[in-house]
């Protein structure tokens, strides 16, 4: 079996409402870059990568000279194809690698009828927990959606995702606001919300001695862990010696040389393991593996999938052993998805791992026409700017922070 194409097709999905977060927004929608992978034999498989646009389109497109007959099962040769570390210095390839690995260990699976976690090990589990992720949200006038800022909106958000989805724990997105506005939501949604379990995320934006005192102040709540807080491995290696919640990233560990740092300086408590940040899902699961020799926690992090990433970090998932906490997604905030069936449904906060070969969902082609159009329609947007707030960036550690009165 050989690749005798790739696709790239840009899409925009909406969102309920705009999601607000520490380095700007989601523009009420999310634009991901969908792959397909067309061999020889009439296997088509699908994989995905976050924004982009046209430049990630190109990207996607212009490695088939890279890949025209190599083998889809053939996944390690793809990963020293696309991801040699020095020669991919002159153009990054790792999201573009992950996505055109999905879409091989989809091809795979559909042509030996196995699923994609099969190729790494199998399944541990036949259904993953997730945490509903709380975002400070600009309005949606058209969905009725959105606009909450105080501590009151985002307790009634928090209870509407537990009562539509059944989540258990629960993740606020933090750094929009000062940290005293965070502590005082957080505070309010754990009070509210008895037995559950929960975890701040402020995307690395405060400073390691504003994080120490934030997590004095929510040290009495029943923390999965403290997400982020500051930036860097010395950072979170000065606050994890300094508070008693564990620590926990996406950021500062995204690559094999920072996990071997970050385990030899016992930087980073918990590693939430993405499935494009990391080249793909092979690599994220070999993380894991790294993670479980050391005890180390790890769990699944979401970077705005739809329903090709999120079926991969269903197989993730479902493969690792030392899985501790629930997995993260953005996928409750979108209004549709371009798999066939429609969007994959939580029950009892969790979604089960599909269960035909390959990544075990199919797009549809009139749902990825729809969307592509919209794409072009609506265009991209700047994620790290806050479109209600036209000259402000984010620094770090941040000192500019939002108005929760002034939105």
């Amino acid at each position: 079996m050989k690749i005798v194409d790739i696709k790239a097709t840009t899409v925009a999905v909406p969102l309920e409402a705009p999601l607000r977060h520490a380095s700007g927004a989601h523009w009420g929608r999310f634009v991901r870059t969908i792959v397909e992978v067309v061999t020889d034999e009439g296997i088509s498989g699908w994989g995905e990568l976050g924004g982009g646009g046209e430049s990630a389109e190109a990207a996607v497109k212009g490695l088939l000279p890279y890949l025209k007959g190599h083998d889809p099962l053939q996944l390690e040769q793809l990963r020293w194809k696309i991801m040699n570390p020095v020669a991919s210095l002159y153009n990054s390839r790792m999201q573009v690698h992950a996505a055109l690995e999905m879409a091989c260990m989809d091809v795979a699976g559909k042509a030996l009828g196995i699923r994609a976690c099969d190729l790494i090990g199998g399944a541990l589990r036949e259904s993953i927990p997730f945490a509903s992720y709380l975002f400070y949200r600009y309005g949606n006038e058209e969905q009725g959606f959105g606009d909450e800022f105080s501590a009151d909106a985002l307790v009634a958000e928090a209870k509407r995702q537990k009562q539509l989805h059944g989540f258990k724990s629960h993740k606020l997105k933090g750094g929009v606001f000062a940290p005293e506005h965070d502590v005082e939501v957080f505070s309010a949604i754990a009070e509210a919300l008895p037995g559950d379990r929960f975890r701040l995320d402020p995307n690395s934006v405060w400073s390691v001695e504003e994080s120490i005192w934030v997590a004095k102040e929510i040290e009495h709540i029943r923390n999965d862990y403290f997400e982020d807080p500051c930036f860097g491995l010395e950072g979170m290696r000065r606050l994890r010696d300094r508070i008693s919640i564990p620590t926990a990233t996406n950021t500062v560990v995204v690559n094999f040389e920072q996990l071997a740092a970050c385990i030899k300086h016992d930087a980073v408590d918990v590693i939430l393991l993405d499935t494009t940040f990391w080249g793909g899902l092979r690599q994220a699961y070999k993380a894991g593996q790294v993670l479980e020799t050391f005890q180390f926690g790890a769990s699944v992090h979401s970077s705005g999938e739809l329903g090709i990433q999120l079926a991969s970090m269903l197989h993730l998932g479902a493969a690792l052993p030392n899985m501790s906490f629930a997995a993260d997604a953005h996928y409750h905030h979108l209004l549709d998805d371009i798999i066939v069936g429609g969007k994959l449904k939580y029950v009892d906060g969790e979604i089960a791992l599909p269960k035909g070969p390959g990544l075990g969902v199919e797009v549809d082609r009139d749902k990825l026409a729809q969307y592509a159009a919209y794409y072009r329609e609506v265009g991209g947007y700047t994620y790290d700017r806050d479109p209600q707030r036209p000259d402000w960036y984010s620094i770090q550690p941040e000192m500019r922070y939002a108005d929760p009165a002034g939105r």
